[in-house]
């Protein structure tokens, strides 16, 4: 019998229809995508790209400003959804609100390897990825005008990416998307119900539980969540109480590069060329910390259509268990 289970952070439910259950053979995926023709991210095209904002060199003498030697490279969109320059200009027209369309929209360059994916990057270098994300939000905080800073990659064609190169993007907002303050204020309110952050109870009774716990190490645990979305998915959480990404160490992002590659070497492995888009869900821009939220990445892979009982009802129909998920994702990388 299907089952309808609720979101216990945002309060939406959503449908396990276990009749539909799936293998992971079962979901199609696109085929990879054939290489060639020019690639504006590619080393020894710096010039093809708005100057970065952000590098980090494969050694200590690399070149200062755009050039070669880099391992991760941070530059402006070249079509962004907003723009830095200019103010706000908020207005009413009538009983209708606006403002300006100010804000930053970055692209995270992953590798200056065209064919490496974000999956197959070993720890070392996605700990650079991930400390590009750091460094860009802190920078980005000392804006005013921002709000909040929403850190996401799109991995495959059916998940938004335009680009073969591998890259995440970050926009920055004037404004706190709907889905953060939702979050934010389930949050809230269970912990002046409880005076305990709900994220880490969750935490305390996967680990109970061991039936939706796809990895951990020391300081990061991976989850299939209670009331998934899509098969597949996973969050990717700090053990111990942090509401803000940017407090995390060079060395506890080594940690994290490492579990977070795990997960995703884990997913692949289920399904090859698997599209997913991931976000960055912290805390809002110089908060100064609070004790009700916990900063976490959702992995959410592109495998079920959004049809139109899902766009008007706002349930996700799922097919697959997240307790089925999590056995088909730890036994992914047996030999």
């Amino acid at each position: 019998m299907p089952e309808l289970r609720k979101d216990p952070v945002l309060g939406r439910w959503i449908i396990i229809s276990k009749e539909r259950s799936k293998r992971p053979t079962d979901f199609p995926v696109e085929k990879p995508r054939s290489g060639g023709g020019f690639c504006p991210l590619c080393p020894g095209n710096e010039s093809f790209t708005p100057p970065e904002v952000w590098s980090a060199k494969s050694d200590e003498n690399g070149a200062e400003g755009d050039g070669s030697g880099w391992m991760v490279r941070v530059v402006p969109n070249k079509f962004p959804a907003l723009i830095i320059e200019g103010d706000l200009a908020k207005e009413g027209v009538g009983l209708y609100d606006k403002m300006n369309g100010i804000g930053a929209h970055e692209v995270i360059v992953e590798s200056p390897d065209h064919e490496e994916s974000f999956s197959d990057l070993p720890a070392r270098k996605m700990q650079f990825v991930l400390r590009a994300y750091r460094e860009r939000i802190l920078d980005l905080e000392k804006d005013l005008r921002f709000q909040y800073v929403l850190v996401f990659k799109n991995h495959g064609k059916a998940a938004g990416a335009s680009l073969e190169h591998s890259h995440s993007q970050l926009i920055a907002l004037p404004i706190l998307p709907r889905m953060i303050v939702s979050e934010l204020d389930g949050a809230k309110s269970y912990y002046s119900y409880k005076e305990r952050c709900l994220f880490c109870d969750i935490i305390r009774q996967e680990m109970q539980q061991d039936v939706r716990v796809v990895c951990q190490n020391e300081r990061f645990i991976v989850i299939t969540p209670f009331a998934p979305r899509t098969p597949f998915e996973m969050w990717v959480l700090p053990k111990h109480h942090q509401s803000s990404y940017c407090l995390q160490s060079d060395e506890e992002l080594y940690d994290l590069a490492c579990i977070f590659g795990e997960a995703l070497q884990r997913l692949t492995a289920c399904i090859p060329n698997v599209p997913y888009n991931f976000v960055l869900h912290t805390e809002p821009l110089r908060s100064g910390g609070t004790e009700y939220f916990h900063w976490h990445f959702e992995i959410v892979p592109k495998l079920t259509s959004i049809a139109g009982f899902e766009w008007g009802s706002g349930f996700y129909i799922n097919p697959l268990p997240p307790e089925e998920a999590a056995t088909f994702l730890r036994k992914s990388l047996e030999k």
